[in-house]
């Protein structure tokens, strides 16, 4: 009996120093495509995913919805939803219903100025959040679907934002201070829709699983900025969007 007690002892240290060992990232998932493909990129790397994701005052819960499913699918360990009401502040499209969404622009004109689906300083915040969760969980990584390429002008999803705030993590946490810095991972920042599109498709990722309207109806609008940019992104790639769409652009058909 104490020599079955003792093998199950060692077994138990086996696993908790494997477990241990296992790379870990906290992954953004906000429900839309560039999230999730980030996400199974992550996955690729070889990192235990741990999903975060975030209620925060938005329009609808059709992208936490889409999280949900997504978390599932890339087999997060975890999968934290985390309540921020920005909707208090207001200030964007997204948390104001009283402010008008985009819809129906040249594509040509999409990204040339900030809109009013930006939310004040979101990515910092959410960023943040995630930092704090990547810590206490001992991760190496955070993962954020952010990209400079493909996007509405946002300025927090710009290449020396992100610089930026490596240097701040690397300062503000414990694990930097200790020569282990948790790297912000940006895997699509230098990719067009097309080009993400593409490499979801390598990885088998569910399209049909995400949301990237900015509206919550039963179907994707086909007109606000995220929408357009998603069905130019599936043309350009030579792919069918599995999502229907209330109205399909004529260049699109």
């Amino acid at each position: 009996m104490k020599d079955l007690d003792r093998a199950h002892g060692r077994q138990k240290r086996l696993r908790g120093n494997l477990s241990y060992m296992v790379k870990k990232a906290v992954c953004l998932i906000s429900g839309g495509l560039d999230s999730c493909v980030t996400a199974f990129i992550a996955k690729e790397s070889g990192y235990a995913i741990y999903a975060l994701s975030f209620n925060y005052g938005q329009r609808h819960k059709k992208e936490i919805e889409s999280a949900k499913k997504i978390a599932s699918a890339v087999n997060a360990e975890k999968h934290i939803i985390f309540d921020i009401d920005l909707y208090k502040f207001g200030g964007s499209a997204l948390t104001d219903n009283s402010l008008s969404i985009p819809d129906e622009q040249n594509l040509e004109n999409i990204g040339k100025s900030i809109p009013s689906t930006y939310v004040p300083a979101r990515n910092t915040v959410f960023l943040s959040i995630g930092l704090a969760y990547a810590e206490a969980v001992n991760a190496e990584a955070l993962y954020i679907g952010a990209t400079a390429m493909d996007y509405s002008g946002y300025p927090d999803c710009r290449p020396e934002y992100i610089e930026a705030y490596q240097k701040m993590a690397d300062l503000a946490t414990k694990k930097g201070v200790e020569g282990h810095p948790i790297g912000i991972e940006v895997p699509l920042l230098y990719l067009s829709k097309t080009e993400i599109i593409k490499k979801g498709s390598e990885l088998n990722v569910p399209f049909e699983k995400t949301w990237s309207c900015y509206q919550g109806g039963m179907k994707p609008c086909g007109k606000c900025d995220s929408c357009l940019l998603r069905l130019k992104g599936f043309k350009e790639a030579g792919l069918q969007d599995p999502l229907t769409y209330e109205v399909v652009p004529d260049w699109y058909q």
